[in-house]
């Protein structure tokens, strides 16, 4: 969906009768803070970072915030020259998409408890239950598999560097590396192709990962325009689905009485987005949302959708900071649009939101925590939101 500097922002559309109710935990790109919000769009909490720029967290059980980002004294990325020599990997990976140097994780009064650097991580993190944590990182393909991948384009002359991969790393709250699955030996460079309008410098770009009870992963490769579950007893894949274009924020879903999870996922498209609910016993579609026109919903990258306890889902229209609650009747039934106009690496103006995440207010994060809106009066009043 296209925005406006001058649009109305905060809330902008609420049914109590219908919505969930809870507090959404956002960062808008740019913003050197993580925001939480109550039902009526006011924030309610804080956490300010000044050695990363913050890109996307989530609320821990212990109350905890923890944040990906990027170390603020990088070097501005290479500019693009594709008839040069290849840039070293190092160096070629920090103008990717969902580039990140540090895992953080912060108690609820703004102290640094843990850190994990890995400058090869990017997008995404899962915090496991006995405290281990898994990343994607990129790696460079060997150059056998690297001419076999199928699929991408180049630019004119260009000289290109070795196509990438991912790995997804499990780390101890130590930073030890405990375990290592290299995704690329388990797609097949023919039939899981890089799409056409992607550039041949990556194969899959995982984007988004989310590990159920029975340590099933699934990912999403953007690049190849797949999802897939690895299985915890095999290692190998067991499913993969074809059906979507640049999607992202995989995660399971869980019924009360099925007996099997199914799969949502942001699907972005290529002119109009749609979150769907795959059943990946049939790999049938069972439930969707898109726009009505369809144009009318769209983020052509960034952006997620998470299952609400009550059914609803909140979504999260990245690149116009918009974020929304849908009912299964696909009923908008709360609505939120980010008030917070900071500037991109160009200098752009951007009010885009990577993901958001909704905490019931039982969550045990927040316990006996302060969640009084006329603590950041200020912030509200100067953001219109109170």
């Amino acid at each position: 969906m296209g925005w406006s500097i001058n649009r109305a922002t905060g809330l902008t559309f609420h049914k109590p009768s219908l919505s969930t109710k809870g507090y959404t935990l956002l960062t808008p790109h740019g913003d050197q803070s993580t925001y939480l919000i109550d039902m009526d769009g006011r924030v309610v909490h804080q956490w300010q970072f000044s050695h990363i720029h913050p890109g996307y967290g989530r609320l821990l059980k212990n109350g905890n915030l923890l944040m990906t980002g990027s170390d603020v004294n990088l070097p501005k990325p290479p500019i693009d020259e594709p008839t040069k020599a290849p840039l070293p990997f190092e160096q070629h990976i920090t103008r990717l998409g969902g580039y990140h140097t540090t895992l953080v994780e912060m108690n609820w009064q703004g102290e640094i408890v843990w850190e994990y650097e890995n400058r090869c991580q990017h997008h995404d993190f899962f915090r496991l239950d006995n405290g281990n944590t898994v990343v994607p990182e990129w790696v460079e393909l060997p150059e056998d598999l690297h001419k076999q991948v199928r699929g991408g384009y180049k630019m004119p002359r260009e000289r290109l560097p070795r196509l990438l991969g991912d790995d997804l790393v499990e780390v101890d709250p130590q930073g030890k590396e405990i375990r290592r699955i290299q995704t690329w030996k388990l797609l097949d460079p023919i039939k899981d192709p890089i799409h056409p309008t992607r550039r041949r410098w990556e194969w899959t770009h995982v984007n988004g990962l989310d590990i159920n009870k029975k340590g099933d992963i699934l990912f999403s490769a953007r690049n190849a325009d797949r999802l897939a579950i690895i299985d915890a007893d095999s290692g190998e894949i067991s499913w993969k689905f074809t059906k979507t274009h640049g999607q992202h924020n995989p995660t399971w879903v869980a019924k009360k009485g099925d007996t099997h999870d199914n799969i949502q996922v942001f699907d972005n498209g290529a002119t109009s987005s749609r979150v769907i609910e795959i059943d990946p016993q049939s790999s049938d579609i069972v439930w969707s949302y898109h726009g009505v026109p369809l144009h009318q919903f769209f983020s052509g990258h960034i952006s997620g959708a998470s299952r609400l306890p009550s059914g609803n889902v909140l979504v999260c229209e990245g690149t116009s900071g918009r974020l929304f609650e849908t009912n299964q009747a696909r009923d908008v039934v709360w609505e939120w649009v980010n008030p917070f106009v900071n500037n991109n690496a160009r200098g752009e103006a951007t009010v885009s939101i990577y993901r958001a995440h909704r905490y019931l207010p039982d969550h045990p994060a927040l316990a006996d925590k302060d969640l009084d809106p006329a603590r950041f009066s200020n912030i509200n009043r100067l953001n219109g939101l109170m």
